[in-house]
């Protein structure tokens, strides 16, 4: 890119300059045969007319003699005058050497001071915009309005929705999936994130509602990741570990074999299992491997608070933890929602807990983890909020560790 930018504009330069200097090469050459080819065409003319009158007897030999001798003098000094334009050739030169020589340094100097010479290092970008908080709020407050003049796009409200889910906004969240319409029961994965919604507004609570979204979104997609955790989490919390075997092993085939969540589950279902049947083996482990999140793309550590902060918080008060690209837009690209009474908490983060659909864990290389806790429970942040942020990390990092021991002013 830089080097056929470079070429380009040589080559323009170069142009230029052949431009300027061919009147100045032209008008020299011209300029001095032209003067001499007169001066000669004149001279014998004269001189024929002379010989004429000679011929003719008009004039005397001893007149003859002086007059040829007038025209010779006279064509001397026209020659003179004629290499005028010699002497002023020199100078041209010079002239067209100073052109050529200033018209680069003019240009590149031009360049420069209008241009943008940093765009030409290898890798420059153009500077983005760092997204804040504030305009993350403006921007759904937005979405937000002009759903209310158009209800009817299902895509909106689900753009939405999910928006609100990200940011632990759950009541509003599920308001905004309850907006969809039909097109939410032909999507399995509109459905697992409504029912995920759901039980977060109740505590964790998937009997019920929460449960007939998640079997209607198998029914749709039996291998769908969301619901089968959620099916698998609810058959387990009644005590139902049979079916949650079930969920569980068809969810396993679908993670990557070494992921930290592939063994947990298998750790897990030998611990439900009969006590003398042994754990899955690695083949069953490794079976037709589906990832649910980009491989390797997430983050996972811990969250604890500053003894000397503990005063200043309650047990109920949200503690929001999430991942910002560490260069780039603000925007967050995971968030995890919890209670003060959870820490120390781990964590882990992936592209299920985006945002939105366009800013993904995945989508960075380099990240920073963030931590706050807010006594209002508002996604937006604010002063007196109790914050803690970790060194630049790299995506699938893990055992990161952070600690919230700042008030932000």
């Amino acid at each position: 890119m830089m080097g056929a930018f470079l070429f380009a504009a040589v080559a323009l330069v170069c142009l230029t300059v052949l431009l300027l200097l061919r009147p100045w090469q032209r008008r020299r050459n011209d300029e001095v045969a032209t003067t001499r080819e007169i001066n000669a065409g004149i001279y014998r003319d004269q001189l024929s007319e002379l010989e004429r009158d000679l011929a003719a007897g008009t004039i005397a030999s001893a007149d003859y003699e002086p007059a040829r001798a007038e025209l010779q003098r006279r064509l001397l000094d026209d020659t003179a005058l004629a290499d005028v334009p010699l002497a002023q050739s020199v100078r041209n030169q010079h002239t067209a050497m100073i052109l050529a020589f200033a018209v680069p340094l003019l240009a590149t100097a031009l360049y420069a001071w209008l241009g943008t010479p940093a765009a030409l290092q290898p890798g420059a970008a153009a500077p983005r915009h760092q997204v804040t908080a504030d305009e993350i709020d403006q921007m759904l407050n937005a979405l937000a309005a002009r759903l209310a003049k158009n209800p009817n796009d299902p895509k909106g409200w689900a753009m939405l929705a999910r928006s609100y889910r990200a940011l632990g906004r759950f009541g509003e969240s599920q308001n905004a999936f309850a907006r969809i319409g039909d097109s939410l029961n032909r999507d399995p994965v509109l459905l697992a994130e409504y029912a995920d919604v759901m039980a977060a507004s109740t505590g964790g609570k998937l009997e019920g509602k929460p449960l007939e979204l998640v079997m209607t979104a198998l029914k749709l997609d039996p291998d769908n990741g969301m619901a089968l955790s959620l099916a698998a989490t609810a058959a387990y919390k009644r005590r139902d570990f049979p079916q949650a075997s079930i969920h569980w092993e068809r969810l396993l085939k679908q993670l990557p074999p070494e992921s930290d969540d592939a063994k947990w589950l298998v750790k897990t279902l030998a611990e439900i299992r009969d006590p003398n049947a042994k754990a899955p083996s690695a083949a069953a482990a490794t079976a037709a491997p589906v990832a649910v999140v980009a491989a390797g793309a997430t983050v996972s550590g811990s969250v604890s608070l500053a003894p000397a902060l503990a005063s200043k918080t309650l047990p109920t008060d949200t503690v929001f933890v999430f991942a910002r690209a560490a260069e780039g837009p603000r925007m967050p690209l995971a968030v995890q929602r919890a209670r003060v009474a959870d820490l120390p908490l781990n964590f882990k983060l992936d592209d299920s807990m985006a945002v939105s659909p366009q800013y993904k864990l995945s989508s960075a290389s380099k990240l920073r983890i963030e931590a706050r806790i807010s006594r209002s429970g508002d996604a937006t942040p604010a002063a007196g909020d109790l914050i803690g942020a970790s060194e630049t990390i790299q995506l699938g990092a893990a055992n990161v560790s952070l600690r919230i021991d700042q008030v932000r002013p």
